[in-house]
């Protein structure tokens, strides 16, 4: 991604001293909400999952759906609230459900950042469970919720009202799609010996899970979760060879990488369709702040919950909302959606505050994580790593 950034920064100069190079290119256009929903996610969603252990995401099963739902929620409607007093106190005429979209683009951590960053770090099983859970969970919540919001703008709004009822009917829609699809390859599997066969059924799941739950008007994402965990689990474990297994974790590990390679690659080339206003970059860190504030807020309202019925993980100790809040990175996910909106004045600022913030998590946050990880975990009790 700095990379591609560099790259694009390089260009745009390039592009002010000599004007005639985008004639002779052509222009350069990204489309990263197509290349991501249509093309890349339900790829890198069920490749994520397929890594979850499900006995320690079983474990940590409340804390996941706590951080991923009500999390998603807190941290979307503080981001929104708080961005909204803001603009009132200035010049922005931005409306509450402006700012609850603003919310629901931002909040989801992003799971091809945080599942790359949890396989880069050799993290202890209870935190590649809960961290990795959560993101791919809540990355399917902040999807269904930003789709719920984003009508409210449209020409045949849903009511305020009605924000529930969509949201819980898309979420278990998608669920209940990657169930029975995961279930079907997983029958089909114990009945094939043939490594080739068997791949092909996965990435069949993957795609046509995915593409069947959005046509149904259901969570694609959730789906494509839900099915990668079942074939991550049973399917790798009870249904296929060790000649198969290995076949498996190949293939899909090299989908993982060159996906996240191209992803993180478009979403540093995105600059070049930006265009930074005067303020624009002052809006940039204070939503950096926002973020991480509403992110903190949500984590730790919801740790605190949890705690009551179960302890956290021993592994995380009194860092846990630290941990949990500075490992939430943002990535391409929140990029593509707010590509999605309609063109407008409105979306370009979206695009461009949202950009910033990825940025900082990314650069930022996801360079440090590694140290500071070591720091907060090597204070605490230990745990056996992951594999």
């Amino acid at each position: 991604m700095l990379q591609s950034l560099l790259a694009s920064v390089v260009w745009l100069v390039v592009q002010s001293i000599w004007p005639q190079a985008v004639e002779i290119t052509g222009g350069f256009h990204v489309d990263l909400h197509e290349a991501l929903f249509h093309w890349m996610l339900g790829g890198l969603l069920f490749a994520g999952a397929m890594r979850v252990d499900l006995s320690h995401l079983r474990n940590q099963r409340l804390a996941v759906f706590v951080l991923s739902v009500a999390g998603t929620l807190i941290s979307t409607f503080v981001v929104a609230g708080i961005t909204c007093a803001l603009c009132k106190l200035t010049t922005l005429n931005v409306s509450f459900a402006e700012c609850a979209v603003f919310g629901a683009v931002i909040s989801p951590t992003d799971p091809v950042a945080v599942m790359g960053f949890l396989k880069n770090i050799n993290a202890p099983r209870e935190l590649d469970a809960l961290i990795g859970g959560e993101s791919l969970f809540n990355d399917g919540v902040g999807v269904v919720l930003f789709t719920v919001l984003a009508k409210l703008g449209t020409a045949h709004p849903i009511r305020w009202i009605d924000v529930p009822d969509q949201f819980f009917l898309q979420t278990l829609g998608g669920a209940g799609i990657g169930l029975l699809a995961g279930i079907l390859v997983y029958q089909m599997l114990r009945r094939v010996d043939n490594y080739q066969v068997e791949v092909l059924l996965t990435l069949s799941l993957a795609t046509g899970g995915y593409t069947l739950a959005d046509a149904l008007g259901v969570s694609g994402p959730i789906a494509a979760v839900v099915a990668g965990i079942i074939i991550g689990n049973h399917g790798r474990n009870f249904a296929v060879s060790k000649k198969t297994r290995q076949h498996l974790d190949d293939f899909w590990e090299l989908v993982d990488e060159t996906l996240n390679a191209v992803l993180f690659l478009l979403v540093g080339l995105v600059v070049l369709q930006m265009k930074l206003r005067r303020w624009e970059p002052l809006m940039q860190m204070i939503a950096v702040v926002i973020v991480l504030l509403a992110r903190w807020l949500s984590v730790w309202s919801c740790t605190t919950a949890v705690s009551f019925v179960r302890p956290p993980p021993k592994v995380l100790g009194r860092h846990m909302v630290a941990i949990l809040t500075w490992g939430g990175l943002r990535g391409g996910l929140a990029v593509a959606m707010a590509l999605s909106l309609p063109p407008g004045t409105e979306r370009d600022r979206l695009v461009a505050v949202v950009f910033g913030v990825v940025v900082f998590s990314v650069l930022v946050q996801g360079s440090t994580l590694p140290k500071m990880f070591k720091i907060w975990i090597d204070s605490g009790p230990t745990e056996p790593r992951t594999q």
